[in-house]
């Protein structure tokens, strides 16, 4: 990120500090995911009307029925995600851009492409991830077709829920050895997978449950 927290308070940051010492204890992820959460300034990313709230650790609504999900949420599937420097994520739900501007304080710029559904949500961040100094690759259409040229990624992950399961389009998208993180399920059932491809088969590990948006 270059130079974020021009737009900062003190208390911006003493908050966003509290948050990760609270995460910290709750939850078992690396040091470096809570660096991410850290480093990215959420209140930013949320309707002026929430800022008061940003540092919470909730989902807020973010317009057309779309919300920013909760900061324990993100730090855990961005942990799940197990990506390096250099390795290329590909992001289905941009949404506000903070989950992705999460992954790329970890994986670097150039290196996160996400796609939104909602063409106005795209542009919005866009244009905030651009603003904030963040490199992020942001289109808008169907993370069943996104990005068809790109090479496969080292990992993606879905911000919003499938109800039959991670779409093998998305999968084939991710290279062996790589994993794909989401949410799946229909509301009240939902569960936080995370896939591994590998030859010929794909291994799933279950992360419990969870409440997402519904897939469009």
């Amino acid at each position: 990120m270059d130079d974020a927290d021009r737009d900062a308070t003190p208390s911006d940051d003493a908050a966003r500090r509290e948050l990760v010492d609270g995460l910290r204890r709750r939850l078992d992820v690396d040091e470096r995911t809570l660096a991410a959460i850290e480093a990215v300034p959420r209140h930013l990313f949320v309707p002026e009307r929430h800022r008061s709230r940003a540092y919470a650790d909730r989902p807020l609504p973010i317009g057309h029925d779309q919300t920013i999900s909760a900061p324990h949420m993100v730090a855990l599937m961005t942990d799940l995600l197990d990506v390096e420097p250099g390795d290329r994520v590909f992001e289905v739900g941009t949404g506000c851009g903070y989950h992705a501007a999460v992954v790329a304080e970890i994986v670097g710029a150039r290196n996160v492409y996400s796609v939104e559904y909602v063409p106005d949500l795209a542009e919005a961040a866009r244009d905030r991830l651009h603003r904030l100094g963040y490199d992020v690759t942001v289109r808008a259409g169907d993370g069943r077709t996104a990005f068809p040229d790109e090479p496969p990624f080292d990992a993606a992950y879905l911000t919003c829920a499938p109800t039959g399961g991670t779409p093998d389009s998305i999968v084939d998208r991710v290279r062996t050895g790589g994993r794909v993180v989401a949410p799946v399920g229909r509301a009240g059932g939902q569960r936080l997978v995370r896939l591994t491809v590998t030859e010929g088969a794909v291994d799933r590990e279950d992360h419990g449950g969870v409440r997402f948006v519904p897939m469009q």
